[in-house]
């Protein structure tokens, strides 16, 4: 075989070993971010209209795993919560009753 040939069969070795890591990828891409269905899409566009008053157009939506956004919810929710009853850098006590058994 001539250099040429031999490059050539070298390129074509290379490109199909490419292809097949693309391919291994892209497998794995879909496992861990899998694709959002046509009815949950309809549901945020239904969620998102019925919000705003009109009709939104939504560019993206990225599926989230584990409970960051719920943990940061209720740590909003509990923080709202003390300051609207006052809890925090307080220097009185919570209640001026005692507790029983504390006489």
């Amino acid at each position: 075989m001539s250099p040429t040939n031999d490059t050539v069969a070298e390129l074509k070795a290379l490109v199909a070993q490419l292809a097949a890591r693309v391919a291994t990828l892209e497998e794995q891409a879909a496992h861990r971010h899998p694709q959002v269905s046509d009815e949950v899409l309809l549901a945020i566009s239904a969620a998102c209209a019925a919000y705003l008053g009109e009709r939104a157009t939504i560019k993206q939506v990225h599926l989230r795993r584990g409970g960051a956004w719920a943990s940061l919810g209720r740590a909003a929710a509990q923080q709202s919560h003390a300051e609207l009853h006052g809890y925090g850098d307080r220097q009185a006590p919570l209640s001026l009753i005692p507790r029983r058994g504390t006489r």
